[in-house]
């Protein structure tokens, strides 16, 4: 599968845009922060990383020259399996964060209760994430950081 292949089925070509993806990796930095707030409920924490997650992708996404058709169903699934093509992620962490996305489903669909270790490994994945695609662009699209 290329990125190409899901042109008009789940995305689109755009312009990378340095301001964008800017304000897409503070946004990730800020949500980061937030889920690392100790006075927030372990469900809080895990959303605000998982929102760490989607910015973050979106972020590498649109660095490739890419962005989500959000008016299809499935785009965040389609940000975390991208990941391999746009910045090289290893396909044991994107199966891993994709899990993370169909454990959010249940939880916001089910209410279920999230384990302060589930928390803390989202946590974790979304700094990993933010940095490595940091240093993806930094590296292979210097002109997009500040």
């Amino acid at each position: 599968m290329t990125l190409d292949n899901l042109l008009g089925v789940s995305l689109e070509r755009v312009q990378a845009d340095a301001a964008s993806i800017a304000r897409l990796l503070e946004a990730a930095q800020s949500s980061l922060t937030d889920a690392q707030l100790p006075n927030l409920s372990s469900e809080g924490r895990f959303d605000m990383a998982y929102k760490a997650i989607m910015q973050t992708a979106n972020a590498a996404l649109q660095a490739y020259g890419f962005r989500t058709l959000t008016s299809k169903p499935g785009h965040h699934q389609t940000m975390i399996q991208t990941l391999p093509r746009t910045i090289g992620l290893d396909s044991a962490t994107m199966v891993l964060l994709d899990q993370m996305r169909k454990q959010r489903n249940v939880i916001d669909y089910s209410g279920d209760l999230v384990s302060e270790s589930l928390a803390a490994e989202a946590i974790k994945q979304a700094g990993a994430l933010l940095g490595m695609t940091r240093a993806w662009i930094r590296t292979h699209k210097p002109h997009l950081l500040p």
